[in-house]
């Protein structure tokens, strides 16, 4: 039987795919509704974005025996670079001195250590709903209508993103059971934990080479690393409110994938432990056996 994802996949990601030349209303243009600070503010998403580079290259490594996921990396990276590409034609197009160069972007292209394939997984679900809500809330911040209209553009692509990473997940779970669970649950209750942190809780902000650190994270190695903070909490507005709306989606899709019901990050650190102890009372049982 075969189980792959990716040509379903490709299909439904190709069925609604937008073209930049035709899709974007470029000469709708208002000159007087962008400021410095808000182009600046694009620059540095154009940055982030180009950041999916590296994590393909960790992707493809760290699941090598997985084709059909690799597969579908395929167009998640060409809809990622078009996301870096569509915000830097916009700033070509109407504040060239803020496109990146090319220095600036081959700075956040650096080798990820290999971490655990389903704990990555589950962390990439959880950043592309919360990309998906900042993006929501940057086309709100902006008042120019062109870009408006980008962001609101690339944040619907950003919750495809995490429906398909999810449909993996589904598939993890019939392939590799309690383990799957175990690191969704793991991955889950810190990213539905990110009111309790200092920082905001994105891939992009999260420390992924330890012979580099400090300056082993993407928004580490921007032209402005305090930028991403600033754009939160005094730009977009990320607050609280905002926040919740992550978390619950978070916590409403591991409750239909697991098929238990989480209200709070505290019930699903419970069931976690659950898993963890069922998970060493296999090991156990085996090495009895």
């Amino acid at each position: 039987m075969n189980t792959m994802l990716y040509p379903e996949l490709y299909h439904s990601l190709e069925a609604v795919r937008w073209n930049m030349e035709q899709d974007i209303p470029w000469n709708k243009f208002a000159v007087s509704s962008l400021t410095d600070i808000q182009a600046n503010t694009i620059k540095m998403n154009a940055i982030t974005e180009w950041s999916a580079l590296p994590a393909t290259e960790m992707f493809l490594r760290d699941n090598y025996n997985d084709s059909d996921f690799c597969a579908f990396i395929s167009v998640w990276f060409f809809e990622e670079q078009k996301h870096a590409l569509v915000l830097m034609e916009y700033l070509r197009r109407f504040r060239p001195e803020f496109v990146p160069t090319e220095q600036e972007l081959h700075a956040v292209r650096f080798p990820f250590d290999p971490a655990p394939p389903l704990e990555t997984l589950m962390l990439h679900f959880c950043g592309e709903i919360r990309l998906n809500h900042w993006y929501r809330r940057a086309a709100v911040w902006h008042t120019e209508p062109v870009i408006k209209h980008i962001y609101e553009t690339i944040s619907r692509d950003e919750a495809r993103h995490g429906g398909a990473y999810l449909r993996y997940m589904k598939k993890a779970l019939s392939t590799a059971g309690d383990a799957a669970q175990a690191a969704f649950a793991k991955i889950g209750v810190l990213m539905a934990s990110a009111r309790r942190t200092e920082k905001p809780l994105h891939p992009t902000n999260l420390h992924v080479n330890q012979k580099l650190f400090p300056r082993d994270t993407v928004q580490s190695r921007l032209p402005d690393p305090k930028w991403l903070e600033r754009w939160l909490d005094e730009q977009i507005k990320f607050d609280n409110i905002w926040e919740k709306k992550v978390i619950d989606l978070i916590l409403y899709n591991l409750s239909l994938l697991f098929g238990r019901t989480f209200k709070t990050a505290q019930e699903l650190n419970h069931y976690r432990k659950e898993l963890a102890m069922r998970l060493q009372s296999n090991a156990d049982m085996s090495k009895k056996v």
